[in-house]
């Protein structure tokens, strides 16, 4: 049976906490910002965990079952 790859855009975007929860960074925040507003921006910076409807799915791309 071959291996199986992982990824490698998810192994790029995604990291682990220590908790084992999966950090990801907020979209939106890498061009066009003229017209995005102080607070929009602001609010778009650092990181956020995966929602549990799709750490399932990330899960499988970083081939961790």
């Amino acid at each position: 049976m071959p291996k199986v790859k992982t990824n490698s855009g998810a192994k790029k975007r995604f990291r682990f906490t220590g908790s084992g929860k999966i950090k990801r960074h907020h979209a939106f925040h890498s061009h066009i910002l003229t017209k995005k507003t102080k607070k929009q921006k602001r609010n778009l910076l650092g990181s956020t965990l995966v929602d549990r409807d799709n750490v399932k799915q990330v899960r499988d791309l970083l081939c961790l079952r």
